[in-house]
């Protein structure tokens, strides 16, 4: 099983092999190249945590459970949370988050859900996530 904070869910969805360090890359994908997306990967499951999570554990700005950016990572945490209408210890498949995702976060709303992540202006997750839609279809 793997542990995720909120907003990792959609930070794996877009996910195009880029990261913090080489470290970080490296673990993200064997995450979610390795597991979520691999072949049965909508099985793999996944628990909600309210920390720092698997995707976390090699982050240079990770310090114990908490992020030397812990304000804006609590806020980006709360607003997927709210979103994706998760909570902490719950479990699910990334199949089942997929559909979550699909049903309640609508192509080009990243720019306010992902307010303040480095990442969100390079349009991956943007991109992700209209294909994830498109797919549904």
């Amino acid at each position: 099983m793997i542990r995720y904070r909120p907003h990792h869910f959609l930070c794996s969805l877009g996910f195009e092999g880029k990261g913090y360090s080489l470290d970080f890359t490296a673990n993200m994908t064997a995450i979610v190249m390795g597991h979520l997306r691999a072949q049965g990967g909508d099985g793999t499951e996944i628990m909600v945590t309210g920390a720092a999570d698997d995707i976390c554990a090699p982050c240079p700005k990770r310090r114990g459970t908490l992020c030397t950016d812990q304000a804006r990572i609590k806020a980006l945490d709360r607003a997927h949370a709210a979103a994706l209408h998760l909570e902490a210890h719950e479990r699910l498949t990334w199949g089942e988050a997929k559909q979550r995702i699909r049903a309640h976060v609508p192509p080009g709303s990243l720019k306010r859900l992902c307010r303040g992540c480095q990442w969100e202006p390079l349009g991956l997750c943007e991109a992700a996530l209209a294909r994830l839609h498109a797919a549904g279809n």
